[in-house]
């Protein structure tokens, strides 16, 4: 099964992009945030791309983790 890039539905904060991305690449969403939060401080660039990826990256399904039936 192929890795795909998700906004997290359990892992946000305001969106998911951080805790999707943090999924995605399997580390600390506090990682991503505070590299987010230090490109918005210094370049400003950080909050565009937070916004393009909010609106580009798909919100993770409902579906993407079963739930097992005990019968």
């Amino acid at each position: 099964m192929a890795k795909k890039l998700y906004r997290s539905k359990k892992d946000r904060k305001i969106a998911g992009v951080c805790g999707g991305i943090a999924e995605y690449f399997n580390i600390d969403p506090i990682i991503i945030r505070l590299l987010t939060l230090i490109l918005v401080l210094s370049v400003g660039a950080g909050l565009i791309a937070y916004i393009i990826a909010w609106i580009f990256i798909p919100e993770e399904p409902d579906n993407l983790y079963p739930v097992a039936v005990n019968n």
